[in-house]
């Protein structure tokens, strides 16, 4: 084979990377917009009226709702009017969201406006345009650069809501998000290259029928459950933990300065759990971090319980901790997903999986305003601990998968006529181990055994 054929296969065309970068761009611009909140909100939400701790976590979590319920229906009604459409619209509506929760006094006004940052539900389509721009020997690096920048977000969120706050007020940060929703719209519309075409592709496309027969899938719904409890997880720590920083001394300002290293510290311990998940023991590590959350919990909950104050570096080790299992499970989750997930299911395994993830963060939300203003931190941290050892339980009966990876092959008009002897062809090559071919899509899909596949020339 050409050296330089082969390496110009295996490199990004310039038209790729554009089209990499700016729609990693936009991805940071929404979710930024949605995270930025996140560590600061529960510190301001008394200065609305009409609040309660209730009705500021449904203020917090409700874009999880939103999302959860658009996110699918938003990526079809992308197919039919183009991806540009749905995500321009997408971002018209966080936009609108965010000047809704700056100029409302009311914390009614501000879950009105949270549900419009949500209802821009444009995740599937950004998935769906990608998928458009990119070849399909290139695509699963462009994906994984999206995904990344969700995480990037999230960080960043982290570090600049408590920063910002102190030069802005909790409105401040809400114009903030309505102005980089304009920038996410101008970055589509002069950066983000136009597709030759919009395609539905199962590979990043959800299918309504496809997704009925996943849910009778118990390995893929015990991942789905996952998700689901670790957004549930995240949202609900960061409801209490502002506050316990605040009561321990530490101004809402100068928050960020606990969770920057508490970040970087995480990372390595990260790094070798998923190594050595990846290599030796998957379900083990996957319980080693549900459990490591649960102690997180109690450990978050036991000053309280002995009547003490929480101290400034127990909650740095707690935070600690607590970044570190959710980092992991981050990466590993969404990874079995694409394992399991049957060839030309992808699409619609990681649309159930998303909209578990964004449920889970609308019940956090709820959940912990309700259990704090009921039970106190304390009872809300136990209580978070006893889900995690629920959620272990599901887990205990996990089979992680083997390392399977669709691959996606666009057909020849004469391999679209060969019919079956095609597809026998193609399962007789070294490591397949599925095939649908999908004629409206131009395409056959195989999962196969990483370790032992050959691509098809």
């Amino acid at each position: 084979m050409n050296t330089s054929n082969t390496t110009t296969s295996n490199a990004l065309l310039p038209s790729e990377k554009r089209a990499a970068w700016s729609l990693s761009l936009i991805y940071i611009v929404r979710m930024l917009g949605l995270f930025i909140v996140l560590p600061v909100f529960s510190l301001f939400g008394d200065h609305y009226t009409h609040n309660t701790p209730l009705l500021i976590g449904v203020a917090i979590g409700i874009y999880g709702l939103l999302q959860a319920c658009l996110q699918i229906p938003f990526g079809m009604l992308s197919d039919r009017i183009g991806r540009k459409k749905v995500i321009t619209i997408g971002l018209v509506l966080l936009a609108i969201g965010s000047v809704v929760a700056a100029t409302s006094e009311s914390i009614y006004g501000v879950i009105v406006g949270r549900a419009l940052q949500g209802a821009g539900a444009i995740a599937a389509a950004l998935m769906a345009l990608a998928a458009d721009l990119t070849r399909d020997e290139q695509r699963t690096k462009v994906m994984a650069s999206l995904g990344a920048s969700i995480g990037f977000a999230f960080i960043l969120a982290l570090i600049l809501g408590p920063l910002l706050i102190g030069w802005f007020s909790i409105d401040g940060l809400f114009w903030l998000t309505a102005a980089s929703a304009v920038v996410g719209i101008i970055l589509l519309h002069t950066t983000v290259p136009n597709p030759a075409r919009c395609q539905y592709s199962s590979d990043t496309g959800a299918n309504v029928a496809t997704m009925k027969k996943l849910l009778g899938n118990r390995q893929l719904l015990r991942l789905d459950a996952s998700i689901f409890m670790l957004h549930l997880l995240i949202t609900a720590v960061f409801f209490a933990v502002p506050l316990g920083l605040r009561d321990a001394g530490v101004a809402t300002e100068k928050q960020w300065l606990v969770y920057l290293p508490a970040v970087v510290l995480s990372i390595g311990v990260m790094i070798p759990l998923i190594i050595w998940g990846e290599k030796k023991a998957m379900r083990a590590v996957l319980l080693l971090c549900i459990g490591g959350m649960a102690l997180t919990q109690a450990l978050f909950a036991g000053p309280a319980i002995m009547g003490v104050q929480i101290t400034v570096a127990l909650l740095f080790v707690g935070i600690t901790c607590f970044f570190s299992f959710l980092n992991t499970l981050e990466a590993l989750l969404p990874s079995l997903v694409s394992r399991l997930a049957p060839a030309a299911a992808k699409g619609s395994a990681m649309g159930i999986y998303s909209s578990s993830q964004f449920l889970g963060a609308f019940v956090g939300g709820a959940g912990a305003g309700w259990l704090y203003g009921s039970v106190g931190p304390a009872g809300l941290y136990l209580v978070m601990a006893g889900l995690c050892l629920v959620w272990g339980l599901l887990l205990i009966g996990f089979q992680p998968p083997r390392k399977m990876a669709t691959h996606r092959r666009a057909l020849s008009d004469e391999e679209r006529s060969r019919g079956s002897d095609f597809v026998a062809e193609l399962e007789a090559q070294p490591g397949v181990e599925e095939v649908v071919i999908r004629l409206e899509e131009g395409v056959a899909y195989l999962k196969v055994d990483r370790a032992r596949f050959e691509a098809v020339s």
